[in-house]
């Protein structure tokens, strides 16, 4: 396992924290053990994405799927099965699974639906007019005045 130095990275830039939490789960070990259920990230135009996740035996009451702010987390459970059922081969796994995956920001799950045995999450990046790029004025003269701090 190599070790990743961030730290050029981090000089030239301003809050990006987080970002060295999301390159260590997706380098770490935990990542490497995970394969279960398999999925495909899908990017479907310039602002929407699709996950389609493997979930066969799955109702949609054995999954749950919730965002917060930066992060969606995909949880399966499937309820007890009939005991009475002997298995000559059982091929379909049907275990307990949690899958986390980050989003960058203002990035939105839109949609869940389950669909021959896949869940499909429609995620959609909506950057809010406020978050877009803005010209800034140049103005002459005397160096800006940072606002003072309350004490």
């Amino acid at each position: 396992m190599r070790t990743l130095d961030l730290s050029p990275l981090f000089r030239s830039t301003v809050d990006f924290d987080r970002w060295d939490r999301v390159f260590d789960q997706a380098f770490g070990a935990e990542a490497e053990a995970q394969s279960y259920p398999p999925y495909n990230i899908e990017k479907l135009s310039e602002s929407s994405y699709r996950i389609a996740m493997a979930v066969a035996g799955f109702t949609q009451g054995d999954i749950e799927v919730t965002q917060t702010r930066n992060s969606l987390v995909v949880r399966g459970k499937t309820k007890e099965k009939d005991e009475d059922v002997r298995y000559l081969h059982r091929g379909i796994a049907g275990r307990a699974f949690e899958r986390q995956f980050e989003l960058a920001d203002h990035v939105n799950v839109t949609e869940a639906k389950l669909e021959n045995g896949l869940l499909l999450i429609a995620l959609q990046r909506e950057v809010p007019e406020a978050s877009r790029p803005r010209s800034i004025p140049i103005a002459a003269g005397d160096r800006p005045r940072l606002a003072q701090q309350e004490a």
